[in-house]
């Protein structure tokens, strides 16, 4: 599917919408993760369930991200929640009344718990994958030396290893640190009124499932749910893993 644009804060920000049919009264939206894009395979796998079942469908790709504008660098937490919630207003929601299921896989967690937040009344469901809540604080400064730390303090730019993608490092700024602590989710809790569910892999190299069950912890749903899938990694993209992720929607959906 040919993507779209929608500007917001002066950059062209990539999506791709898909119509449903008018016989459902619930959309979805993907918020992908850190350093990703929306032509993932979760993202791709579950456009094309929702293309089957005609549900209305949307993945997009933050500033600095994919086919939008902007330089990776130049974003932190504050700006890509400002990309999804222009993304659920203007183009999830834009054309109908449908309630949205978000989904947010890892960084996107965080963002998607963010959405969550901002516009309860239209969330009819919130699926989290492998979710990173807080990553900056939470697992990003722990693991740097005093080194890196030092850099970071002096304005360097810290550039990490990545074993996604294409293998190019993640450049890594105090921007990053700084301006996201504003946007931490697990340090107040929140009511969603709506069906929470959780999904993470036992054996995650990156995200313990230790921060999914932080993220239970925080949100206070009457309907929630975590799923453990053991041996599964940070991708959660293997064919059973997608079927698990897929099921937990239909769920959702029924």
């Amino acid at each position: 599917m040919e993507s779209s644009h929608l500007v917001v804060n002066q950059q062209r920000i990539a999506y791709a919408h898909s119509p449903g049919g008018s016989n459902t009264d619930t959309a979805v939206m993907f918020c992908g993760g850190f350093k990703s894009s929306m032509q993932g395979l979760k993202a791709m796998a579950l456009e094309h369930y929702c293309k089957q079942r005609s549900i209305t469908f949307t993945r997009f790709d933050y500033s600095g991200h994919g086919e939008s504008d902007g330089q990776f660098e130049d974003g932190d937490i504050g700006c890509w929640s400002q990309d999804a919630l222009a993304i659920f207003d203007e183009v999830a929601c834009k054309n109908h009344s449908k309630r949205i299921i978000v989904i947010g896989s890892s960084m996107g967690a965080w963002i998607a718990t963010l959405l969550a937040r901002q516009r309860s009344n239209q969330i009819a469901g919130l699926i989290t994958l492998a979710a990173a809540p807080d990553f900056t604080e939470e697992l990003l400064l722990p693991s740097l030396s005093d080194k890196q730390r030092a850099a970071l303090k002096a304005g360097e730019t810290l550039y990490l290893p990545s074993d996604y993608d294409d293998g190019s490092p993640y450049p890594i700024s105090a921007k990053l640190i700084t301006k996201s602590r504003s946007h931490r989710v697990l340090d107040k809790p929140f009511t969603l009124n709506a069906p929470l569910r959780l999904i993470h892999g036992t054996r995650d190299p990156d995200v313990p499932h230790s921060m999914s069950f932080k993220l239970m912890d925080t949100i206070e749903s009457d309907d929630t749910i975590l799923t453990l899938i053991k041996n599964a990694d940070h991708r959660l993209s293997t064919d059973a893993e997608l079927k698990v992720i897929t099921n937990t929607l239909q769920s959702l959906l029924a």
